[in-house]
């Protein structure tokens, strides 16, 4: 079903897939393939493994030290590839460098309170009498990533944000944000059998 979800992501457009898939991050960080072709053409390999059990066992039987390693290798990419993102920002700003600081020092620090906090039967810190509601809060910030982009989002927009959007790096995004900004956007926003004409998008 993953194949599946992917070869549809792949034809309309998505880059990575299921980007909720942080190895895919990680592995586009390290080919630099963004082809959709080529996540179509992956999406087919993971239907073809998943019908035919042999090819699956020889995948579950590579050793768990070697499923490490790779582990390793892309998480660290997939950090480097965001922290990467930081070019286009000044660093040399202030500003910039206490969006960063603070970001990365709660983005550890909460949800390692919340984990700590957690009780050996599931129940977190935030204790109230709605279970599922108890349930979305502790998950959410339990998540470091979740955490980084909601305080990043947060500060970034609200603390002058307006006035420093050369040093936030915003001006080389803009020509990304609409089809005829780039000569490489139609390549990105294309979707297949002419959609376009049928779908109208603020990309166009």
């Amino acid at each position: 079903m993953q194949g599946i979800g992917m070869l549809l992501e792949g034809i309309f457009g998505s880059v990575v897939g299921t980007t909720v898939s942080v190895e895919n991050v990680g592995l586009l960080g390290l080919t630099h393939i963004g082809s959709r072709r080529v996540v179509q053409i992956s999406c087919g390999y993971m239907i073809f493994f998943s019908i035919f059990g042999k090819f699956g066992a020889f995948f579950a039987s590579i050793p768990l030290p070697i499923f490490a390693a790779i582990y390793c290798v892309l998480f660290g990419i997939v950090a480097a590839t965001g922290i990467s993102f930081i070019q286009f920002a000044n660093t040399n700003s202030i500003r910039n460098i206490y969006v960063l600081g603070l970001t990365l020092f709660l983005a550890i620090s909460i949800p390692q309170y919340f984990v700590m906090n957690t009780a050996p039967d599931g129940h977190g810190p935030v204790r109230t009498d709605g279970g599922w509601f108890n349930d979305i809060l502790n998950t959410i910030f339990s998540s470091a990533p979740t955490v980084a982009i909601i305080v990043g989002t947060l500060i970034d927009n609200t603390l002058e944000g307006k006035q420093t959007a050369v040093d936030r790096g915003l001006p080389w995004w803009g020509p990304f944000q609409n089809r005829k900004g780039d000569v490489r956007n139609d390549e990105f926003y294309r979707l297949p059998l002419r959609i376009n004409e049928y779908m109208p998008t603020r990309f166009l």
